[in-house]
């Protein structure tokens, strides 16, 4: 991989933005149009996108429909799986998929639609199945705020998945959600440790206030979970039971672990990371994921590629298994229901028939 940057950036993942694998020529982006090297700005593009539920058949993912309303994600974590996304975009999976958001402004309307046809199946959807919901481009957009409405308006079931704590301000669509069983919200806490999530994740929640937003969440009868994800070894792994001890006591009911994925070139963006960040460690650590993955970095066989094998993946998931036991945390949310659901009004007439009975 070619390095564009030897020293990393401020609020940023990864200096890095290998060429697209997909390309066969290498664009140089014109610096008066990418900003400063040292601080790129984050551009939002538009998306026009004509649908909005995304569906998968992927038997190790908990969920089948998903809505992704911005496609890149300035959390920035070096180690997402779903960079590798953006190249299909003419991006690359490195700085590109933090400094290139497509946003899809017309999400709620396309939800709207979708839920609206006589075609659609009542069932959960999850928020997002990719990249952040809640990313720092949402506050002022307020994109999954308006879908969180539709779904709200149909009583459509919602599964939140997120780093941040911007969560919190959607508490009034979320809690009547939940208190018909039609809504529940994931943290995920990959750490505690506050400087390591500032150059893993730069711009998630800080953890204290990703445990803050499940306990305000909770507060409010939204069922909450965290998911330590990723699991890094050698890094990370020995956080597991003070991760869930956190995560019970701000009063999240269930408890999952992912352990890390590292696909086609987001292996070395990551590798790149570690010689940034932690080069003392870079090799130990590398040496233990290939513990968990037959001798490679990735492994992506469909129930493996989450859970990994041999004695270190195993030693992972028995930490995991025994501090879950002893805090009471459940393995799965109790499902979610469609009882409720209604199909949401459109056209001229939006909300004529929408009266509660």
């Amino acid at each position: 991989m070619k390095a564009r940057h030897a020293l990393p950036i401020r609020g940023r993942g990864t200096p890095d933005n290998p060429p697209n694998r997909f390309r066969p020529i290498e664009v140089e982006h014109d610096p008066e149009e990418a900003g400063d090297a040292r601080d790129p700005r984050t551009r939002y593009l538009e998306d026009s996108s004509r649908s909005i539920l995304s569906f998968n058949d992927s038997p190790d993912v908990g969920f089948d429909v998903s809505v992704n309303p911005y496609r890149g994600c300035e959390v920035g974590c070096v180690y997402c799986y779903a960079r590798q996304f953006h190249e299909y975009l003419g991006f690359s999976a490195g700085l590109d998929y933090e400094t290139r958001i497509l946003v899809k402004r017309d999400a709620p309307t396309l939800l709207r639609a979708a839920l609206a046809h006589p075609s659609w199946t009542p069932q959960v959807i999850a928020l997002s199945g990719a990249t952040d919901p809640y990313q720092p481009a949402e506050r002022s957009l307020r994109i999954t705020r308006g879908c969180l409405e539709v779904l709200a308006e149909a009583r459509n079931p919602v599964g939140i998945i997120t780093k941040r704590d911007l969560v919190r301000r959607d508490v009034d669509l979320l809690a009547p959600l939940a208190a018909i069983g039609a809504a529940s919200v994931t943290l995920s806490v990959t750490t505690l440790d506050g400087e390591l999530q500032r150059v893993m994740e730069p711009r998630g929640a800080a953890p204290h206030r990703r445990l803050e937003a499940v306990r305000r969440l909770s507060a409010a009868g939204i069922p909450v979970g965290i998911n330590i994800a990723p699991v890094i070894p050698g890094l990370t792994d020995h956080e597991i039971p003070s991760i869930l001890e956190a995560g019970a006591e701000a009063g999240a009911v269930r408890a999952t672990f992912i352990l890390l994925r590292l696909p086609h070139g987001i292996k070395e963006l990551f590798e790149g990371w570690l010689e940034r960040h932690f080069p003392e460690r870079r090799e130990r650590v590398l040496a233990r994921i290939r513990e968990t993955r037959g001798g490679r970095l990735y492994d992506s066989r469909f129930r493996v590629r989450g859970r990994g094998e041999g004695v270190y993946a195993e030693h992972i998931r028995s930490m995991f298994d025994v501090a879950a036991s002893r805090l009471g945390f459940d393995r799965s949310f109790r499902a979610l229901s469609v009882e409720a659901f209604r199909r949401p009004a459109t056209g001229p007439q939006l909300g004529l028939f929408d009266a509660d009975p």
